[in-house]
C-alpha cells in the first residue's frame, strides 16, 4: 500500500480532459485519502460499474489515480485504487471553474451548516500573497479524523473580473 504524495497541480493536457468531466471529479472526492474498489466507488456515487470503470480508467491514464493494492477474494482478485496526490492545485481559470462546479454538485443541499462567505475586498500585492500562504497552510495542516464524518474544504482566493475586461 503506497501514500498518496502532497500535492499534484494539473498541468498536462490528458490532465485536464481527465478532469472535463464531473463524474471523474466525484470519484476523486470519493477516492479521499484511502483506498476504495470499484464496486464501493459505483455504489457511493450510485453509477454503473461499467462507468465507473470507465472514467476510473481515464484518471489513472492522467496519472490522477493509481491501483494501490489487491486482494484475493472468493471467485476473483479485488483491486484498490487510491488517489496519487492528497490535493489537486488548478493554476488555471478554467480549470477552476470547472472543478468550482465539480464542487457545487457535491454540496449537500439539505444540510443545515454549510460555510460559503464570498467577500470582495481591497489588498495590496503582499498582503494578498500573505493571505494566500494563510490559506494555504491552513488547509495543509488539517489532519483527518477517522470517528468523524467526511467534510469538503474549499479555499479560494481570486482576482474578480475588473469593468471592461
Amino acid at each position: 500500500m503506497t501514500s498518496p504524495d502532497d500535492e499534484t497541480t494539473i498541468a498536462t493536457p490528458q490532465q485536464y480532459r481527465a478532469l472535463g468531466h464531473p463524474v471523474r471529479h466525484r470519484l476523486l472526492f470519493a477516492l479521499g485519502q484511502e483506498a476504495a474498489t470499484l464496486s464501493r466507488l459505483a455504489a457511493d456515487l450510485r453509477i454503473s460499474k461499467g462507468s465507473a470503470a470507465h472514467h476510473l480508467k481515464i484518471l489513472r491514464e492522467a496519472g490522477l489515480v493509481h491501483l494501490d493494492h489487491t486482494r484475493q477474494v472468493r471467485g476473483g482478485t479485488e483491486q484498490y485504487f487510491k488517489r496519487t496526490a492528497k490535493r489537486l492545485k488548478f493554476d488555471t481559470g478554467e480549470a477552476t471553474k470547472s472543478a468550482l462546479a465539480a464542487v457545487a454538485d457535491e454540496i449537500v443541499t439539505d444540510e443545515s451548516d454549510p460555510l460559503l462567505l464570498v467577500r470582495n475586498i481591497r489588498l495590496t500585492r503582499p498582503q494578498a500573497e500573505r493571505l494566500r500562504r494563510t490559506l494555504e497552510e491552513m488547509v495543509h495542516d488539517l489532519s483527518e479524523d477517522e470517528s468523524g464524518s467526511r467534510h469538503g474544504v474549499m479555499v479560494g482566493l481570486y482576482r474578480p473580473r475588473q469593468s471592461g475586461e
